[in-house]
């Protein structure tokens, strides 16, 4: 066996195998931080939907693709194929989406008093959910679309199926639907990545002049230690940084990829690492950042299952 095919294995199965268990290990704090609390924090709510979205995306992506590395190649056909497809496309919108309402929340969150945004800071933290429940609803209609129009056209006009992933093959889109997939769906991805880019500045530039308006105060008290509000958007300000290093990447090397004549599976497979590094990172980020599995949660998870 090559060794870099072996890395390869290794390095989809760990990254795989890790990013499911941190993800579901949110999801479950959070689920019994609601079951206690009856409510969640608006920042805690749009992270627990950010992890189930990137479980979902773990799972379509990086568990097939994992397989297919390991030597199950095209072990989907038809409807399973499609499925799966849709399963990828709508997790990794909503994953985008939820980023981009984190980072502008924060945002406003930490905006001062004067500012234009303290307004909008009480409706922003009431109508979250309905802000989340809109994101899923409206890429997972968009998604269907496209999942209909492929399945419709691979079973009624019997094309042949030149779309390889490995782990199954789909039909290839014709230039109309490759026109509405990016008026759909990339534009707005684009439009999300320019407001977390412009959110992200603003907290930096927030924070830093609130580091310069109390300096004076820390030195006199001998204390260096950042506020609760400050830590937080420090991690927020990390797991954006984190999404748009791998998210530009990915996005690059997807679009060298669609410009090849011939596929090379070395960038199909290093742009598949790409995609699913900032969904397996996430989690283990907010976990170093907020220390959330604290003595007194432990505690309560002991009696929770006594």
């Amino acid at each position: 066996m090559n060794i870099w095919n072996l890395e390869i294995r290794i390095i989809f199965l760990s990254q795989t195998i890790l990013g499911i268990l941190g993800n579901l290990s949110l999801m479950f704090y959070y689920l019994v931080l609601y079951y206690r609390e009856c409510t969640l924090k608006p920042t805690d709510l749009i992270l627990m939907h950010l992890m189930t979205a990137n479980a979902l995306v773990i799972l379509s992506v990086g568990v097939p693709q994992t397989m297919a590395v390991w030597g199950m190649k095209h072990f989907l056909k038809g409807f399973g194929c499609e499925l799966l497809l849709y399963i990828q496309g709508f997790a990794r919108s909503v994953s985008i989406g939820t980023t981009c309402l984190l980072s502008v929340f924060q945002a406003m969150t930490i905006s001062p008093r004067k500012s234009c945004w303290n307004d909008h800071k009480v409706k922003a933290a009431k109508y979250i959910d309905s802000h989340i429940s809109l994101l899923w609803v409206f890429y997972m209609l968009i998604r269907f679309i496209f999942f209909m129009y492929t399945f419709i056209k691979m079973n009624i006009k019997n094309m042949t199926r030149n779309r390889d992933f490995e782990y199954c093959s789909t039909v290839r889109w014709d230039e109309i639907i490759i026109s509405l997939y990016a008026a759909l769906v990339m534009c707005p991805e684009f439009f999300f990545t320019v407001l977390i880019t412009w959110s992200s500045t603003s907290m930096i530039i927030i924070l830093y002049r609130h580091k310069q308006r109390v300096q004076h105060i820390r030195s006199s008290h001998g204390s260096s230690r950042n506020s609760p509000e400050s830590r937080a958007t420090q991690n927020i300000l990390v797991l954006v940084c984190i999404f748009l290093a791998f998210y530009t990447l990915s996005t690059i090397l997807r679009g060298y990829i669609a410009l090849l004549n011939k596929q090379n599976w070395w960038l199909v497979n290093i742009s598949h690492l790409t995609s699913l590094c900032f969904p397996c990172f996430v989690p283990f980020v907010h976990m170093r950042h907020h220390s959330i599995f604290s003595i007194s949660s432990v505690v309560w998870l002991r009696k929770f299952f006594s």
